[in-house]
């Protein structure tokens, strides 16, 4: 015979075992409402945040710049949530009210603070604060004090940042100006003591050198022509007394000797050394110097002739006396112009020679005084540079500081507010109740697998030839007698009545439940 199809097998073993998989199955929805019922409901209710980045650029000094929204979030999460922040809804929201007669305040702070997340999302500037708890009123004003919370430490915590930065940067500032006044005016002393010695006044000091040594070098020669007029001076001088000593002793002598000595030549020296010395004392165009070049003029356009020797000797001879004396005298006091000139002369020499030493000290300074201030200014750019750093760092810290005061900086929005939660999201009663169902009959189906793999009897004849070496020819149906259909009848009713019962227990239960609020699907 052929065997006997699985499924089959399978319907006979669920008809056989049918009482102990609905009892399991009972069972177990039984303990799971029992379960769901013993279990707190836990609420949850979030508030959408956005971070709105500010219109107005104040600079680079802002506390979010080159910052990202996950590590604001975080900053702001650990500020959030801490000790004082915590404890300060506890109390404004009366949480945890026998929580705190209980347990310390630390441990009511660390179960409020595992009730709160943050879920920032994957794309775009927002995120979530997210609050679970028992009540559902109180869940959607903590969540709500939490956003709230949000937005007021974040302009806090800016402003604060922006307050810090900018007492900072004024700090040093008044720092790097202290150092910068301080090296002016070391610069600036330096330069007032060397400002002749300095590098570029090295140009200038050589162009005075050489126009000094070029003056010292025509007063020598000024000088030098100066002398030689003086022995010029001096010789005729000698002469003239000469002639005088001879005019004592004869008159006619002093005539006829004033003729001879006195030819064109003497004349023309003589009137040349009176014009060298009144150069020195006069202009070009004053009278006398015209005059006396005039003379030399007409002297050498005359022609020497006995008749003008012989006039000369007259006029001598008519007064010699008056004009010997005062020729002598014009002498002498060339002389003594000269000699006035020369000391004026030598006496700007030893004042040019000083200011050429002065000057010459003044350039071999130089090189030193480049090597010393290319110091000073080094050290002076460096502090320059990092004072002008300081000042626009300071405008910009200003800046961010006026900005976060008028709120008009980065800040996180409420885009969608809390709302008080309907289902709870924990337990789920669906999950608990279809968990329950499943293991109930996993749990029947179990044992009715286990009592049938206990059970050593023969249900199908294909069984028996399994079993023994011979062919079964006939089956004979089980006939019971009519006690025993009584009691599979009072047994079945029984079963039934029990399994009805309890069944319609659990779905009046599911019903009363549900409308008293204590199961929410």
């Amino acid at each position: 015979m052929n065997q006997v199809p699985k499924i089959i097998q399978w319907i006979d073993i669920g008809d056989r075992r049918k009482a102990l998989i609905t009892t399991c199955i009972l069972t177990a929805l039984t303990i799971g409402l029992g379960v769901y019922l013993s279990q707190p409901k836990v609420f949850q209710s979030d508030s959408l945040l956005s971070y709105q980045q500010q219109m107005v650029n104040a600079g680079r000094m802002l506390p979010d710049d080159n910052s990202k929204l996950k590590d604001i979030v975080s900053t702001l999460t650990q500020i959030v949530t801490s000790r004082s922040s915590l404890e300060k809804i506890i109390n404004d929201e009366k949480l945890f009210e026998k929580e705190r007669k209980q347990l310390p305040m630390e441990d009511v702070i660390e179960e409020m603070r595992s009730q709160i997340s943050i879920e920032p999302s994957k794309n775009g500037d927002t995120f979530r604060v997210v609050y679970t708890g028992s009540d559902p009123v109180k869940v959607v004003r903590v969540a709500n004090a939490l956003a709230a919370r949000f937005i007021e430490e974040n302009l806090k915590y800016r402003e604060e940042r922006a307050s810090e930065t900018s007492a900072y940067t004024e700090e040093e500032l008044e720092m790097a100006k202290k150092m910068l006044d301080g090296k002016e005016a070391v610069m600036r002393d330096y330069k007032l003591k060397f400002y002749n010695e300095m590098p570029d006044q090295r140009e200038t000091n050589m162009s005075r050198l050489i126009a000094l040594q070029t003056h010292n070098q025509s007063r020598q020669e000024s000088t030098q022509n100066l002398e030689r007029t003086r022995a010029l001076l001096r010789d005729q001088v000698a002469t003239r007394r000469e002639l005088l000593e001879i005019k004592e002793s004869s008159l006619v002598a002093v005539a006829s000797d004033s003729s001879r000595v006195l030819s064109k030549k003497q004349k023309k020296e003589q009137l040349l050394a009176e014009l060298q010395a009144l150069e020195l004392r006069y202009k070009e165009q004053h009278p006398k110097i015209v005059s006396l070049k005039n003379k030399i003029v007409k002297l050498e356009q005359s022609s020497e002739d006995e008749s003008e020797g012989e006039l000369a000797t007259t006029q001598a001879a008519d007064n010699p006396e008056e004009r010997g004396d005062k020729t002598l005298m014009d002498l002498q006091l060339q002389i003594k112009d000269i000699d006035y000139s020369i000391e004026k002369i030598l006496k700007e020499k030893e004042e040019v020679e000083v200011l050429i030493k002065q000057y010459e000290g003044w350039v071999a300074a130089a090189p030193i005084r480049e090597a010393e201030w290319s110091a000073l200014t080094r050290e002076y750019a460096e502090l320059k540079r990092h004072y002008d750093f300081l000042v626009g760092q300071n405008l910009q810290a200003g800046s961010a500081l006026n900005l976060e005061r008028k709120q008009r900086g980065s800040q996180f929005k409420i885009e969608d507010t809390a709302q008080q939660p309907v289902k709870p999201v924990k337990p789920d009663f669906l999950k608990i109740m279809g968990v329950a169902l499943l293991l109930g009959c996993g749990a029947g189906v179990a044992g009715a697998l286990f009592l049938q793999k206990m059970d050593t009897s023969f249900r199908f004849p294909e069984e028996l030839e399994t079993a023994f070496p011979f062919e079964v020819l006939c089956t004979i149906p089980h006939l019971p007698l009519k006690p025993e259909i009584d009691r599979q009848r009072i047994k079945t009713v029984i079963g039934i009545v029990i399994f009805s019962t309890w069944t319609l227990a659990i779905a009046a239960a599911l019903v009363i439940f549900w409308k008293q609020g204590r199961i929410i699907v």
